[in-house]
C-alpha cells in the first residue's frame, strides 16, 4: 500500500508542476519585465526520485536545474473511520541548480522554489483519487557546496496531502 500511495501522490505532484500553470508557468510571471537566470524546465528535468546529488552525478548525466519528487513520510492516523488508509504524506520537492560561478546561483534557486510555491498556492483543495492539499508548505534552503558545474545549491519545499481511500 506505501508503494501506491506514494507513488500516486508523487505523480500527481509532478502533473501539477509540469502542466500548463506548473514552474514554468510561474517563473515566466515571476520573472515578467525582470532580468533573471531563471530558465525554463524541460519536462526530463522534474522526476519521481529521491537520491543525493553526488550519487545522481555519478550514475547519469544531470541536466541542472534539477527537480526531484518524493514522498518523505506516510501517516495513517485513521482519521476517516472505515477507510483502508486515511491520513497524511509527506511529500518532498528538492530544487538542485548549478552554475560555474557563484553570482547569481542563490536568486535562481529562490525563483525556482517560488515558482513551486506558486504552484502550491494555486492548487489547494481536492487533488483527486481520494488526495487534498490543506495549502501548508516549509521551504528550507541548502548551502552551496562543490559540485555538479562547480557549485550546487538546493531548495527542499515540504508540504502534506491529505488521503483517504478504501
Amino acid at each position: 500500500m506505501a508503494q501506491t500511495i506514494s507513488r500516486a501522490t508523487a505523480a500527481q505532484t509532478i502533473q501539477l508542476l509540469t502542466g500548463t500553470t506548473g514552474i514554468n508557468a510561474g517563473l515566466a510571471a515571476l520573472t515578467q519585465g525582470v532580468a533573471a537566470t531563471a530558465t525554463p524546465l524541460d519536462v526530463a528535468q522534474i522526476r519521481a526520485q529521491n537520491v543525493a546529488a553526488d550519487l545522481a552525478e555519478r550514475s547519469a548525466t544531470v541536466q541542472y536545474p534539477a527537480v526531484n519528487v518524493y514522498c518523505e513520510k506516510i501517516v495513517n492516523n485513521l482519521a476517516q473511520k472505515f477507510q483502508t488508509f486515511s491520513g497524511s504524506v509527506q511529500m518532498a520537492v528538492e530544487i538542485r541548480h548549478s552554475q560555474d560561478g557563484l553570482a547569481g546561483l542563490e536568486s535562481s534557486v529562490e525563483l525556482y522554489a517560488d515558482a513551486v510555491m506558486q504552484v502550491l498556492n494555486a492548487n489547494r483543495g481536492d487533488w483527486g483519487g481520494g488526495m487534498y492539499y490543506a495549502g501548508g508548505y516549509q521551504v528550507a534552503f541548502g548551502a552551496v557546496k562543490h559540485g555538479g558545474r562547480n557549485f550546487v545549491q538546493t531548495a527542499k519545499v515540504t508540504f502534506e496531502i491529505g488521503v483517504g481511500i478504501n
